[in-house]
């Protein structure tokens, strides 16, 4: 009699430690968002206790980074007090009676494991804890071409394509489309950057190229043109410090000729007066002496 009353009040003291405890519950474990959409971050808890003291608190650590987790929203004495980070984007929905949050225009660096740590004083043993894991996707950004090398015969070309951000990882592929069409093979430097290089460049290597990134959520595009030139004649800058100098003779020669008329144009001018004046006075001279003898 005494054994059995010892078991049953063992019993009744481990159903009320279970009984004071927060127990918290994730209706999910994870949760997919297309960037720019809201989410709810969903937390149930049960506690015996007054709501009085009630105290929730979200964090969030990047999946990158599990050793840096970092404060989203708070819950304590009846307040909420969001994380500056998120400020006007994170809200409770329905406290103190749940501890789901809502997450407005979502942000690829918004992925990361979410915790959900309910206490409620003076409930015994520790809070109750909950993880839901979120993944933001995003369609690729546009994508940048860039070539860099010697795109003289001969020379080494390296042509570039990257994007800022695309999750799922994005797909990406170089073509050459003029002055005939085909596949590129590329190579990936990280996932967000894919090269593409060509060596020992030659004038069938001119043309126009595009870069293609594309996931699940999107495709984007960027083109750039190639002009292989022959090493034997001259670059397209030399050509065109030539076409300069040229036009630069060709002004000087003009302004030249022209001041060399307008002096000419002068001196004649001059010699014309003189002789007019000289004739003049030839013409007039014999007239007076007539008079003179008449």
């Amino acid at each position: 009699m005494g054994l059995w009353l010892l078991q049953a009040a063992c019993l009744v003291t481990s159903l009320l430690k279970c009984a004071g405890a927060v127990r918290v519950t994730m209706r999910q474990h994870s949760l997919d968002v297309v960037q720019g959409n809201s989410v709810m971050l969903p937390c149930s808890f049960f506690t015996m206790s007054p709501l009085s003291r009630l105290n929730i608190v979200w964090t969030k650590t990047p999946l990158s980074d599990p050793r840096s987790p970092s404060q989203v929203i708070v819950y304590d004495h009846g307040q909420a007090i969001e994380s500056p980070v998120l400020m006007g984007r994170v809200a409770f929905l329905d406290v103190p009676w749940r501890a789901d949050i809502i997450l407005n225009g979502t942000h690829t660096s918004d992925a990361g494991m979410y915790r959900c740590v309910v206490s409620n004083p003076p409930e015994a043993g520790g809070p109750g804890v909950g993880e839901v894991t979120l993944s933001v996707f995003a369609p690729p950004s546009l994508p940048l071409c860039l070539w860099e090398g010697d795109a003289s015969a001969g020379g080494s070309v390296t042509l570039s394509c990257a994007v800022q951000e695309a999750v799922p990882v994005p797909e990406m592929r170089w073509e050459k489309l003029e002055p005939e069409e085909m596949s590129l093979p590329i190579n990936m430097d990280g996932t967000l950057k894919g090269t593409l290089s060509i060596e020992n460049v030659s004038s069938q290597n001119s043309g126009l190229y595009r870069c293609t990134v594309s996931n699940t959520l999107g495709t984007q595009c960027c083109y750039i043109r190639l002009h292989v030139y022959s090493s034997l004649g001259p670059s397209p800058g030399v050509l065109q410090g030539a076409l300069l100098s040229l036009t630069m003779t060709l002004v000087l020669l003009a302004l030249s000729a022209l001041l060399l008329w307008l002096r000419h144009s002068v001196r004649m001018s001059w010699w014309q007066g003189e002789e007019d004046g000289c004739y003049n006075k030839i013409r007039y001279t014999p007239s007076l002496i007539r008079r003179t003898f008449v």
